[in-house]
C-alpha cells in the first residue's frame, strides 16, 4: 500500500472501532473500487460489527460504507447520508453535449473533494450526480454552468432516480475461463496484452483486487478494469467441437 492506501486504512479501521465502542452508526465517504478492496483486505483486522455498502442507487461502483455499531438497527432501516441532484441545461436546444468528465470538472472546479461525490450518471444530457449530503446544498447553489452551458441544480429523491445501465452482449471461445482469457475476449485484445493490468492491480472481480491470471471466474462476476470499463461474466452456453468454452459477457457502455 502506498501512503494514501495506508491513512485510508487506518481512517477505517478507527471508524469501525469508535462505531463498536459507541454503539452508533457511522459513515465513510465515497470510495472507490480500489477503496472498497483495501476495506475488504482488512476485514479481519475491523470489530464484529455490522457494515453496509451502499451508493445511492443498486449499480453504483463509489460506495459509502456503514459502520453499524448500533444492533438496533436492521439493514433496510438505515439512511445513508447520500442525495442525488439532477443537472439540466437551461436551454436543451444550445446545450453542449456534455460527457462525465465536463460534469465532474464543474464540480471539482468549486472546490469539492472527490471523496464527497459518487457516481455521476448521464442520460439524455442529463446528469444525475450522487454526493454526500454535507455538500448537496453548496453544489445547488454554486453550480451554475458545465462548459458552456448554463444549468439548473434540483435534489430529487433517490426513489426518483430510476436507471438501467446500457449493456452490449459479447460472445467468444476460451480454452479455460481464465481471467486473462475472459478479459482478452471482453476487451477485444491479447492475453499476453492484459498481463500488466492483472499484475498492476487494475483488475478487480466484484470490487476485489485479483492479481492471478488464472484466477477462475463464476457467473454474475462483475469485473472492472481501472481505465478500460467493467462488465459481467455470464457464464459459459456449450463445449465447441474442439473442446473450447463459449462464453457470453455483458459490457457496460
Amino acid at each position: 500500500m502506498d501512503k494514501d492506501d495506508l491513512i485510508l486504512r487506518r481512517h477505517l479501521i478507527d471508524r469501525a472501532k469508535i462505531a463498536d465502542q459507541r454503539g452508533i452508526i457511522l459513515f465513510s465517504d465515497f470510495l472507490n473500487i480500489n477503496e472498497q478492496n483495501i476495506f475488504s483486505q482488512i476485514k479481519g483486522e475491523l470489530p464484529d460489527i455490522r457494515y453496509f455498502l451502499f451508493g445511492g442507487f443498486s449499480d453504483a461502483e463509489r460506495k459509502v460504507i456503514c459502520f453499524c455499531g448500533d444492533y438496533g438497527y436492521r439493514e433496510e432501516d438505515i439512511e445513508f447520508p447520500i442525495e442525488c441532484l439532477k443537472i439540466v441545461a437551461q436551454n436543451k436546444k444550445f446545450s453542449d453535449d456534455l460527457t462525465h468528465r465536463d460534469f465532474l470538472g464543474a464540480i471539482l472546479n468549486l472546490g469539492i473533494d472527490r471523496s464527497v461525490i459518487g457516481d455521476i450518471i448521464i442520460m439524455e444530457n442529463e446528469g444525475f450526480l450522487f454526493c454526500t449530503s454535507g455538500i448537496s446544498t453548496f453544489i445547488l447553489d454554486n453550480l451554475f454552468k458545465i462548459k458552456h452551458t448554463m444549468v439548473d441544480v434540483s435534489i430529487i429523491p433517490n426513489s426518483d432516480f430510476n436507471y438501467t445501465p446500457k449493456l452490449k452482449e459479447i460472445s467468444g471461445t476460451v480454452s479455460s475461463v481464465r481471467l486473462d482469457s475472459i478479459l482478452s475476449v471482453a476487451l477485444r485484445k491479447s492475453r499476453s496484452s492484459l498481463t500488466g493490468l492483472i499484475a498492476g492491480g487494475k483488475v478487480f472481480v466484484n470490487s476485489r483486487e485479483v492479481l492471478s491470471n488464472s484466477y477462475a471466474l463464476k457467473e454474475n462476476d462483475i469485473v472492472s478494469v481501472r481505465g478500460h470499463g467493467k462488465f459481467i461474466y455470464k457464464g459459459t452456453t456449450n463445449v465447441t467441437k474442439k473442446g473450447r468454452y463459449s462464453v457470453r459477457i455483458l459490457l457496460y457502455i
